[in-house]
């Protein structure tokens, strides 16, 4: 049995929807499923509790800070996306802003060019955090346990430590250096962690405990918002004290729409998820693709030529809607999903335009983390949270205890100009104080029959989207059950670069022949991994299937 087969508590039946599948967690009344078995643990417990899923999102994503620093965090931020049992819905945008000092050519030298770096990998890519903010706008809505109870199982694991995974170790290992380049040999991840060693969080522990006693003005007002704002200045960052006072989380309108007879609930912009899904799946609707085959030439042709659409859309109308007029409802009508797709041939690859081969490198990236819960209640939640790149901007704040994101690498520094997943970004999307940056996070609650169906996300930069929608199609066109959706071989397709990229060595030879034969430019080698799902299926006997990414230390836990 895989490692991500765990649960703890009530009877667990571990059954098998189909004898060719592979299964996942079977769990009669509640579950999370998150990037690491700790925190999935500590949802559960929550919610064993008497707690809702709104209450193990806010210990599952504090618990994601202390088991998975690589993108569980307090510097960072997220989007969620729930239902409530009674079929209500919502979307909370806790995503960063821009300081309020930030400006439209701040990545730009005096050439107006792009300062290679500067948006990465300096204290300038550090946008306001939302996490916190976030947590707390849940627990005032939809909470039910005290905060104080839901920290406590967090501030506990990050007194007693947690064990490093041999993934885990590799991380640390990839970006120790850079780590102690910018905060010095005596920083907490200086130090050689090897797998099995137990690493403790002494400082976030009090951190967390005097953000469960003071509240969210603690991180933004208080003791904490002095220390952070203290350590980033000094770092040459510009986020001040008002930037943080200012700072509020947001309650969206879910965007809503139908693929056949499902309804998907997604997060609108500043996502760029929920609307690129919206469109894939409206242009690739009026096709057969259950019939094509799964992960057949002609199946992979059609998601391809949709993708490819959508993320040409993305470049150019996408933003933070609070600054940007977005024609959200144009994009997603059946009607100009059919005019994007009129180009569509089978027999030749369209190619995108204007592509400048080898001036955009396409890097898959894993630095966002996403869980699922559902609760005996019926409640879901889909929430994804990221640092932007692996362990953030690699600023740590020794005496806080957390890495601070660089997330203002997701803004457009320069029309046309692409940023660390190779997408292409726009005037929408250009730099201005208090905005918010465009994201792919992706996080997707599906109803079948008026009923919770699933609930899915992924990290993966740019792949996030894409691999979203093959979990889905994957479940819902070619009757896999949860698992074997989730590890089913991926592929990716973005507008820019004009590659589609397969993970290695998981589609056969004549599959690849085939597209290459039409025109489509083959990519097997840059990207090990596209995309990490956790998701949850609910079987039609009411009982709940996890799906946890063995491509990580992803973990199922219910009972």
């Amino acid at each position: 049995m895989k490692k991500s087969i765990l649960a703890f508590g009530f009877l667990i039946l571990i059954l098998s929807t189909k004898t060719n599948a592979q299964t996942g967690l079977i769990a009669h009344k509640a579950m999370v499923v998150s990037a690491r078995e700790e925190a999935s643990k500590i949802g559960v417990a929550i919610m064993k509790q008497g707690g809702n899923a709104f209450d193990a999102m806010i210990a599952t994503e504090l618990a994601l800070a202390v088991a998975y620093p690589y993108a569980g965090n307090l510097g960072g931020g997220g989007f969620m996306v729930y239902r409530k049992a009674n079929g209500e819905m919502g979307t909370l945008d806790y995503r960063e802003k821009a300081p309020l000092a930030a400006t439209k050519t701040m990545f730009l030298d005096k050439d107006g060019n792009v300062i290679k770096g500067k948006s990465t990998d300096t204290a300038l890519a550090i946008g306001v955090p939302g996490t916190i903010a976030g947590i707390f706008a849940v627990h005032k809505k939809l909470g039910s346990l005290p905060m104080s109870e839901i920290l406590k199982p967090v501030i506990a694991l990050a007194e007693k430590g947690v064990v490093v995974t041999q993934k885990q170790e590799k991380q640390l290992k990839d970006y120790r250096n850079k780590v102690i380049k910018i905060n010095g040999d005596k920083t907490l991840f200086a130090k050689n962690f090897k797998e099995k060693d137990t690493i403790k969080y002494p400082a976030l522990a009090t951190t967390l405990k005097r953000i469960a006693k003071n509240g969210s003005a603690e991180f933004y007002k208080g003791q904490t918002a002095k220390i952070l704002v203290h350590y980033l200045q000094q770092k040459g960052a510009i986020i001040t004290l008002k930037d943080l006072a200012q700072y509020e989380a947001k309650w969206r309108k879910p965007l809503v729409f139908a693929y056949k007879d499902l309804k998907i609930i997604a997060m609108p912009p500043p996502s760029s998820g929920g609307l690129c899904l919206a469109q894939i799946m409206t242009m690739i609707a009026p096709y057969d693709v259950a019939k094509m085959g799964h992960n057949s030439p002609d199946a992979i042709q059609v998601l391809v030529e949709a993708e490819r659409r959508a993320y040409a859309d993305r470049s150019y109308f996408l933003g933070d809607p609070d600054f940007v007029k977005i024609p959200i409802k144009a994009l997603m009508t059946t009607e100009y999903a059919k005019s994007r797709m009129a180009t569509f041939d089978f027999e030749k690859a369209t190619l995108s335009k204007d592509v400048k081969e080898g001036t955009v490198k396409y890097n898959e990236s894993t630095e966002t983390t996403h869980y699922s819960i559902v609760d005996s209640f019926g409640n879901a939640v889909a929430a994804t949270t990221t640092l932007n790149d692996a362990f953030g901007s690699k600023y740590y704040c020794d005496e806080l205890g957390f890495f601070l994101n660089n997330e203002m690498d997701d803004f457009s520094a320069k029309p046309g100009e692409p940023n660390m997943f190779g997408l292409i970004g726009n005037e929408a999307n250009s730099i201005a104080p208090s905005k918010r940056m465009l994201s792919s996070m992706t996080p997707t609650i599906v109803e079948k029959n008026g009923q919770l169906f699933m609930v899915v996300g992924s990290p993966g930069g740019s792949t996030i989207i894409t691999s979203v929608l093959q979990t889905i199609l994957n479940v819902y066109e070619y009757d896999l059950g949860m698992q074997a959706a989730v590890n089913a071989p991926r592929f990716h397709h973005q507008w820019l670069p004009d590659v589609i990229t397969f993970e290695p060595n998981t589609f056969d030879a004549p599959t690849l022949k085939t597209l290459q034969s039409k025109g489509y430019h083959i990519n097997e080698k840059t990207t090990p991994v596209i995309g990490k799902v956790d998701a949850i299926l609910v079987l039609p006997n009411g009982t709940l299937e996890g799906g946890a990414d063995s491509r990580g230390d992803d973990t199922a836990v219910g009972f």
